[in-house]
């Protein structure tokens, strides 16, 4: 079928085939070949998480699900944990289509409609929203219709309501920002409020069970008898959209209203000022830096130590680190509140935040290690200078590793108030789990650009897959052996040791380090 060239249909077009070549390009790296791997591994993911949440739902369908007010707040607060993620997932997609677009200025500088180019865009972003929150949530949604009846496949249409109000708020806060911020500082405020949205909920609904009932589950919050009557009435608007995932028309009608009609109005509203500011974020970068004069540091610095101030600068003024890292970063929050909360209890309290420290320094190191080791874009400059390769390896991996030592000394020191032997379990195996992380992205380096810092994972599977077991099997190890469990500690201690080794024997540079 022909299209008009510059409608919007053809722009949908346009826009979907750039969209589908960038997620095929993220998941396979290229490799046509690695299609059929893909789908069959998504295949087994949907099997397990389906089993799941089969698991998890199945004992609340089975007791009866009853439309009261304690089902409208667990299922809201349930809700709000994906519009969370969907807001946040939206605001970077936005932020994105200002500065992260090659085909902006030629676009913009053709006849087609400025206009058109952004209400179209604006859909995309609230089509790939769409996308995320139906993969989160179809496990749970899929197990309801099986059990409960198809009227649960409102749920769906729900999503795609709030997704929309998602991506109108998205567009909103962007704006916002390119009037109060200007276009320099924008993205990176934009990736701030990203990060503190996505895990925002999540931690302040933590930290609520944390602070009154000395549990980091979050249902136990939404659950809570005397939370449940703290609530609205059943009769308030705020409970409509889980009334439509229940099956009430009524409220299912208005919840699509009001989440298309404020996408709607937002496009509308924004998308005459949408050329002029796009235009302005993308000469961020041609602007000439203003020369302040600051007092010179003149201290003499060794090679390496230049070398480790070169890489913290590079991470400080890395656009998109923020919104990659911060999230993990926060995440550490409820573990250190738990810590602080809990002591003066029995040390086996604190077993509970082990293996999640340990995870989060091998993630944390991962994606670190990626943008100092692989992740330089002056990659000719560096091997051409006059500083050996080996010590500029050194450098790199000393600048990670000093950041993840800041990041974590707090928590362990908190530890170590209650439980000298729980803060020398955890230091010591969130050592080996950065440690881990940071030696697989050494074997596995391939020279790229930092923007490229969300498609890392292309570069090499193996590398991904081996970083995530290492930090699992080094988490199970460390909570085992915090629990005195020495001997069953060996299995995923083992388990851990030939991951490396496998990632070590399969990586095109691990025998040369």
């Amino acid at each position: 079928m022909n299209l008009v060239p510059a409608s919007m249909p053809w722009f949908a077009a346009h826009e979907w085939r750039l969209m589908w070549r960038d997620g095929v390009a993220m998941m396979t790296g290229g490799h046509p070949t690695r299609r059929i791997v893909l789908i069959i591994i998504l295949a087994i993911a949907a099997v397990l998480l389906h089993l799941m949440a089969n698991a998890i739902v199945a004992p609340w369908i089975a007791a009866g699900i009853a439309i009261d007010k304690s089902t409208l707040v667990l299922i809201t607060g349930s809700g709000f944990l994906f519009w969370t993620v969907m807001l946040s997932q939206a605001l970077e997609s936005v932020t994105r289509a200002y500065y992260a677009r090659a085909d902006l200025d030629l676009i913009l500088s053709s006849p087609a409609s400025s206009r058109r180019l952004f209400a179209v865009r604006t859909g995309i972003t609230a089509l790939t929203t769409l996308l995320l929150a139906c993969l989160l949530a179809s496990p749970v949604v899929d197990v309801l219709v099986i059990h409960d009846g198809a009227h649960w496949l409102m749920a769906y249409l729900v999503l795609a309501a709030l997704s929309a109000l998602a991506t109108a708020i998205a567009v909103l806060i962007t704006i916002a920002l390119f009037r109060l911020a200007g276009p320099k500082r924008t993205r990176l405020v934009a990736q701030i409020i990203a990060a503190v949205v996505g895990a925002g909920f999540v931690i302040g609904i933590q930290a609520v069970a944390i602070l009154h009932f000395g549990n980091m589950s979050r249902l136990v919050v939404l659950t809570d008898s005397s939370f449940i009557a703290a609530m609205p009435d059943i009769g308030s608007l705020v409970w409509a959209p889980a009334k439509a995932a229940l099956g009430d028309w009524g409220a299912l009608i208005g919840t699509t209203v009001v989440g298309f009609a404020a996408l709607a109005g937002v496009i509308a509203l924004a998308s005459s000022s949408f050329g002029s500011q796009a235009i302005a974020a993308a000469g961020v970068s041609h602007q000439r830096v203003a020369q302040h004069h600051r007092a010179v540091d003149v201290r003499p610095r060794s090679q390496r130590q230049q070398l480790r101030v070169k890489e913290w600068k590079l991470l400080a003024r890395d656009p998109w680190l923020l919104s990659q890292t911060l999230m993990q970063i926060l995440y550490l929050v409820p573990p250190a509140l738990y810590l602080w909360i809990s002591y003066g209890q029995t040390a086996g309290t604190y077993v509970v935040v082990i293996p999640v420290l340990v995870m989060a320094a091998g993630q944390l190191s991962g994606g670190l290690s990626w943008l100092a080791i692989s992740g330089e874009d002056a990659h000719d400059l560096v091997v051409t200078a006059p500083v050996s390769p080996t010590a500029v390896l050194v450098a790199k991996i000393e600048a990670v590793g000093v950041v993840i030592a800041i990041v974590f000394t707090p928590i362990i020191v908190l530890m170590l108030l209650a439980s000298l032997d729980l803060a020398l379990i955890t230091a010591g195996f969130a050592a080996l789990s950065s440690g881990s992380a940071t030696a697989i992205q050494l074997w596995f380096r391939v020279p790229m650009r930092r923007s490229m810092f969300r498609r890392r994972q292309v570069a090499s599977r193996i590398s991904t897959i081996a970083e995530a077991l290492s930090s699992i099997f080094w988490a199970g190890t460390a909570v085992l052996y915090a629990g005195d469990q020495y001997w069953l500690a060996s299995l995923p201690a083992t388990l851990a040791v030939a991951t490396l080794f496998v990632a070590w024997s399969l990586s095109p540079k691990g025998k040369r380090v």
